[in-house]
């Protein structure tokens, strides 16, 4: 029988409970302990636990000092901190320093100085920290990467990725208040979640092994569409009408990499607009675009210059990952399977003492998009020094994300 893996939970709002859901359903995995500053959340999740038949879990209050009593324990092997972003870092480090894997929800950090100080302290321990970015492990995009390690559209160029999502309801309340999240949109301008769009583009474009972010620059659209929303919801009198929003409707980022490839980053929150991705990474061959799920491949598309679907490539370069999920209760994930997926991948990395999938490199990499595209904008969208958390590893470090066998 293979090893139990023992993690605790810090934060059980929507995404806690659902990442409790999927550690529940796998087997030789407890939750000794749990966090949070609502009371009713850890007590929820506590019944949940006892439901699926395993030990109580010890429910700790939501102070940051009832946290750090947590992680210190014994007969804990990770944390996975699905807390609000303002002491997301701070836990991190925390969990490190007590010798905890850490799995951290999106984003990792908020600020550069966050940034570093993951990366000092996953240095100095020695102890692994992956950001749980769950659109890295679609099965499209892990497809998609082998064509790229295969290939198939050429050197790299450019990419585009967006976050397209209409979030006023997640961002605030039905009275128009803002929930926590919502109160970042009051006092930053910036682009406030780039890592779902960034998640799959870091290992299709080599960063942080053999490329890496060099300068970012940010531009800002007025803020109007959150205003509108809530005053055809409430009336142009409504507070949530009438007050203001720092947050721009949509930021667009562009970043060029020490090797000279672009990408662009578009966060799109706060307009009516259905989901989307928007995905679309360019080669010397070829390309493929997520939102027309389609590939042209010069020489190799059947027609000159039209595109082909990407259906059959998604067979063809399948990966081997998504082969593992065959059995797998993948539904009582939120998203399905990609993340089933990272959570299984993180849980086996912590049984064997190995590298998780996402490594610290990377998770602030995605993150650090936050405060350097705010200041960006507040210098009229110049561009800014993306720093190296790496220290010039990047130059020689190899891709370690999803390899096939």
């Amino acid at each position: 029988m293979k090893k139990p893996v023992r993690i605790g939970i810090a934060g059980l709002g929507w995404r806690g409970a659902g990442l409790l859901e999927v550690l529940l359903s796998m087997k030789n995995v407890t939750v000794p302990a749990l966090w949070d500053p609502d009371p009713g959340l850890a007590g929820q999740a506590h019944a949940r636990i006892k439901q699926a038949g395993l030990s109580p879990a010890e429910i700790y209050p939501g102070k940051m000092r009832d946290y750090s009593r947590m992680v210190e324990r014994d007969d804990l092997d990770a944390v996975i901190i699905a807390s609000t972003w303002d002491v997301k870092a701070s836990m991190a480090v925390a969990g490190m320093k007590a010798g905890k894997y850490v799995g951290v929800e999106v984003p990792a950090a908020l600020t550069v100085e966050e940034c570093w100080d993951l990366v000092n302290t996953c240095e100095e321990t020695g102890v692994p920290c992956m950001m749980l970015e769950n659109w890295s492990f679609c099965r499209d995009n892990l497809a998609v990467l082998n064509m790229i390690r295969a290939g198939v559209f050429g050197e790299i160029v450019h990419c585009h990725c967006a976050h397209s999502h209409n979030c006023i309801d997640w961002y605030f309340d039905k009275e128009g208040n803002p929930r926590w999240s919502g109160k970042f949109l009051l006092k930053r301008n910036a682009d406030p979640y780039p890592t779902h769009g960034l998640g799959p583009v870091l290992s299709w474009m080599d960063i942080n092994c053999g490329d890496q972010f060099a300068t970012l620059a940010s531009t800002a659209t007025s803020s109007s569409g959150i205003n509108r929303q809530f005053e055809l919801r409430f009336g142009p009198d409504h507070p949530a009408a009438r007050r203001r929003y720092r947050q721009a409707d949509i930021v667009t980022t562009v970043v060029k990499t020490h090797r000279g490839k672009t990408l662009v980053i578009n966060n799109d929150m706060q307009l009516p607009r259905p989901y989307d991705d928007r995905w679309m990474i360019q080669g010397t061959d070829g390309l493929y675009d997520e939102a027309r799920s389609a590939v042209y491949i010069h020489g190799r598309s059947p027609r000159r210059e039209q595109w082909e679907p990407f259906a059959r490539y998604r067979k063809q370069y399948g990966h081997s990952w998504w082969k593992e999920l065959r059995g797998k209760p993948v539904k009582v994930a939120q998203h399905g399977g990609p993340d089933y997926l990272e959570i299984m991948k993180f849980v086996e990395a912590v049984r064997t003492r190995t590298a998780p999938p996402i490594d610290i490199y990377d998770s602030v990499a995605m993150s650090v998009i936050i405060p350097l595209s705010e200041q960006s904008i507040a210098a009229g969208g110049v561009p800014v020094e993306c720093p190296d958390f790496t220290r010039g590893k990047w130059k020689k470090r190899k891709a370690a994300f999803a390899p096939e066998p």
